[in-house]
């Protein structure tokens, strides 16, 4: 186990970024084509070909899932993606055509710094192609593909992911690009909200403050409306259908409600999908997937603690502190 997504069985994590631009795109392709479905909870999206994972659309599954910077330019890295996939055979099948399912989420972060003036067409599509190509079963944390450029109202925002086994055998990740509205942390100290949920030390280990600082509860907000998501992903190797997968996505928010202050708000896009690679049936029925629900959650809370704590931040002036610019873990 690598504490990462792609401990689940079946996908695997490309990511490319452009550290002039400040900006990058992280891919989880599938092995095979993947059950998968969306929550959307928050007031400000950015997608591209989600409607087909609602449970009542036809199309069955996809081939990967896309996590991008760049707010809407952002959204054409899903042609480079497809195309590196119809590459490599890969797509649904009309007859002779095939046609690459490559759903997408984007997050803001177009006013980071970064070299923003790219001309007449973005980088997005050639970062697209890239993600895919170099998928693997590693990948680097913090500052680094959709988290790349990614902020939060106190501290370089960044890709975090997290892994755990259920009880009944089941392996949950998460992967996730937190770019928030609110904070990670509690008041002024170096703790997470997620920090009851956190295993071992894999963000710092320093527990909850004693005593709860007077202003914990403040609310610290950045930037302004639709400026700020988090867009993430939980994965299992269960066998789940469409609806089983939709449901999934949305008990995976209440991971992102407890590490994030304030979620789901009017001015963020936080979005989560989920997709099943379908290695092991639900023996147990309900129970099991109330049992993936509540690691789906769990395993969000703690993959976006690790994408702050990891994060390092953008070599430019005035740019964001990161967590471990003031804390030494």
């Amino acid at each position: 186990m690598k504490n990462l997504i792609t401990d689940v069985q079946g996908l695997r994590v490309g990511q490319t970024d452009d550290a002039r631009v400040a900006t990058g795109v992280t891919a989880i392709v599938f092995d095979e084509p993947a059950i998968a479905s969306i929550a959307i909870l928050g007031g400000a999206p950015g997608v591209r070909d989600t409607a087909l994972l609602e449970p009542e659309m036809s199309v069955g599954a996809v081939d990967a899932i896309l996590l991008s910077g760049g707010s809407a330019f952002g959204l054409d890295a899903a042609g480079g993606a497809m195309a590196a996939l119809h590459a490599m055979g890969r797509g649904y099948q009309v007859r002779s055509a095939r046609v690459p399912i490559v759903p997408q989420a984007i997050l803001f972060d177009l006013l980071n710094g970064g070299e923003k003036d790219w001309g007449r067409y973005s980088p997005y599509p050639e970062l697209g192609y890239q993600a895919v190509t170099q998928a693997s079963d590693e990948f680097k944390l913090g500052t680094a593909g959709a988290g790349f450029g990614a902020t939060t109202a106190t501290f370089k925002g960044g890709l975090g992911s997290a892994s755990i086994v259920t009880p009944s055998g089941f392996t949950v990740g998460a992967i996730v690009a937190v770019n928030a509205l609110g904070t990670a942390t509690i008041g002024d100290g170096p703790h997470f909200w997620a920090a009851p949920y956190e295993v071992g030390s894999e963000f710092g280990g320093f527990g909850l403050p004693n005593p709860v600082p007077a202003n914990a509860l403040t609310l610290r907000l950045k930037g302004g409306p639709r400026e700020n998501t988090v867009i993430a992903v939980v994965a299992t190797d269960a066998i789940l259908t469409k609806a089983e997968a939709k449901r999934l996505a949305l008990s995976a928010h209440d991971g992102m409600a407890r590490a994030i202050r304030p979620a789901h708000t009017p001015m963020d896009g936080d979005v989560v999908f989920a997709a099943a690679t379908g290695k092991r049936p639900l023996q147990g029925g309900i129970s099991d997937l109330t049992e993936l629900c509540m690691a789906a959650a769990d395993t969000l809370t703690r993959a976006i603690a690790r994408g702050v704590y990891e994060a390092e931040a953008l070599p430019f002036e005035g740019a964001q502190v990161a967590w471990k610019d003031i804390y030494t873990p």
